[in-house]
């Protein structure tokens, strides 16, 4: 395709990779402005993807620092929550940004698609680590088990993520309607992180609730992604 003598929002959200229905309602959107203004500024894609990175972790980073104090009761959970919904959702869009920026200016590499999905690993590990700490400083009883558990089926979202581009890439719901895209919202990064930093600011006691609640549902999407697999590969 070539590149747009002068891209709008519009041409670079046009371009997008989905991720569900909240990332391209609002993390999509949020990372076409972002695109936009790198594109003016010439920035190439792997800027925003190191940046992303580095906002992921300093967020993630502080999370875990104050989660004692916020079970002490010393610093208050909204404004913890509030730097990880900030933090961690413009992080997200960067995420979003960079795909963008490098498909509509044409500076798409290989080296860059390693990158991204490099840095993508090393913030989703902070952000386990931030809702892991979370839940063991509120309730310390947190059985390890249960941490290595939702750290484990946590990377099933960006695992399957990698395997869905290529040619072998494939779906067990195929279906856009509007009642299955509000259920797959379980399953949305952008929608995932937002609901985690509300618990975070909310109610942050219910931490090891959304840990238990995760854990279920990406271990159950990684089972039946195994079943539907092993199936289609016997035919």
């Amino acid at each position: 395709m070539a590149e747009p003598s002068h891209p709008t929002v519009a041409d670079f959200h046009r371009v997008n990779r989905g991720g569900g229905l909240f990332s391209e309602s609002v993390s999509q959107w949020i990372g076409a402005v972002f695109a936009l203004v790198a594109q003016r500024l010439g920035l190439r894609p792997t800027a925003l993807t190191i940046t992303n990175l580095l906002l992921g972790l300093a967020t993630s980073v502080t999370v875990v620092a104050l989660a004692g104090p916020v079970a002490a009761g010393d610093v208050p959970a909204p404004v913890v929550g509030l730097v990880a919904l900030v933090g961690w959702q413009i992080a997200y869009a960067l995420d979003c940004a960079d795909g963008q920026l490098a498909r509509v200016t044409g500076q798409g590499s290989s080296a860059g698609a390693r990158v991204d999905v490099l840095c993508d690993v090393a913030a989703q590990i902070a952000l386990v680590a931030a809702l892991s700490a979370t839940a063991v400083a509120q309730q310390p009883a947190t059985p390890t088990w249960l941490v290595a558990a939702f750290a484990g089926t946590w990377m099933v979202n960006l695992v399957t993520s990698v395997m869905q581009s290529g040619p072998n890439a494939a779906s067990m719901v195929t279906s856009t309607s509007l009642p299955v895209r509000l259920v797959k919202l379980v399953r949305d990064y952008g929608a995932v992180i937002f609901v985690a930093a509300l618990v975070l600011a909310l109610a942050p006691a219910l931490t090891l609730w959304v840990m238990i609640a995760f854990t279920a549902v990406n271990g159950g999407f990684l089972l039946a992604s195994i079943a539907f697999s092993a199936r289609a590969s016997l035919r």
